[in-house]
């Protein structure tokens, strides 16, 4: 794998000692994008490294451009990092949520690419946070299958939501569309790749099942999170989210904002204000004191790290579907 950083008078002395067959080895193992055999991916957060490592198991080895207790947002790509995602079997990433990663993949053009936002559709939650919209009813756009609709933002479109992780169903759609890339990327290993997502989607529709009773019956449909990541989620469930700030987590809420969020929280009985587990809680926890409501972490789970109350996507999902029913009243 190292071939490519030798210099080249050690490159020629490399291959007079060792003879022409033997360089000639080494460089298709690394132009093939495998190390020791196994398909090298570089995902490019915690979500897409989670479904590659579930998917491929043991038949690749799996890295992630977005180190613990980064801020995926914030990501900033090194040289180093290019050079590795033009190296990689297969490069899995979700186009429009982490902007140098995009630049880094049109420079790097790797042999075989996953854009998670291809395998379901993206709308715009992001612009309702500062309105009165209702965030969306039992059974609606969500349920939609893979095929995209009118009216919706899809892969690319500058107002997407990103956040499709969050909902299980789209989840479950991404994953099977990176077992096919893992598939085509590696022919050899697709019937693994086809047993492990299956076993996958099904943990996934499950998760999903037990978000839908788990939620049926509360008191309340409105939640107060620190940014508007849970989008896609509240509208599977029918929900109604209400972020103090927009979908980027870093932005400060306008005084407008935080009057409308007094509002809502008393007009709708909101007992609890979220926060993250990346960013600041402070603005969340200012809000929370002056309405006199109680705080806790509803995860994006754009990173596990030693804040997270579970040690995968599954387990914190369910802390989060507990700390949901707790502050919507389910009985």
């Amino acid at each position: 794998m190292n071939i490519r950083r030798l210099r080249p008078t050690t490159a020629l002395v490399g291959a007079a000692a060792l003879g022409l067959t033997t360089l000639t080895a080494c460089s298709s193992n690394v132009d093939d994008g495998r190390t020791d055999g196994k398909l090298d991916v570089v995902a490019s957060f915690y979500p897409l490294q989670f479904l590659a490592q579930r998917i491929g198991g043991s038949a690749i080895h799996v890295s992630s451009l977005t180190k613990p207790g980064v801020e995926p947002h914030d990501l900033e790509i090194s040289p180093r990092q290019t050079a590795d995602l033009s190296e990689a079997g297969l490069v899995v990433y979700l186009k429009g949520l982490q902007p140098s990663v995009d630049r880094a993949i049109a420079q790097a053009e790797p042999r075989h690419v996953a854009d998670a936002a291809s395998y379901t559709t993206l709308e715009d939650h992001g612009t309702e946070v500062e309105g009165d919209h209702d965030h969306g009813g039992e059974g609606g756009h969500g349920d939609e299958g893979e095929e995209g609709h009118e009216g919706h933002a899809h892969s690319g479109d500058a107002a997407a939501d990103p956040h499709i992780w969050l909902d299980p169903v789209r989840y479950a759609q991404v994953a099977k569309g990176v077992g096919k890339a893992l598939e085509k990327a590696d022919p050899d290993h697709a019937t693994t790749y086809k047993k492990n997502t299956t076993a996958l989607v099904k943990e996934l529709t499950t998760l999903d099942q037990d978000f839908r009773s788990g939620l049926k019956d509360r008191s309340s449909d409105t939640f107060i999170t620190t940014h508007a990541a849970f989008g896609y989620l509240a509208e599977r469930y029918g929900l109604r989210q209400e972020a103090i700030s927009g979908l980027d987590p870093e932005s400060e809420p306008s005084p407008a904002r935080i009057k409308g969020l007094h509002s809502v929280a008393k007009k709708d009985k909101v007992n609890t204000v979220f926060f993250e587990t990346l960013v600041s809680d402070r603005t969340a926890k200012t809000l929370a004191g002056d309405l006199h409501l109680r705080t806790d972490v509803l995860d994006p789970i754009e990173g596990i790290g030693d804040k997270s109350k579970g040690d995968d996507y599954i387990q914190v999902m369910r802390s989060n579907l507990k700390a949901l029913q707790k502050a919507l009243g389910t009985k």
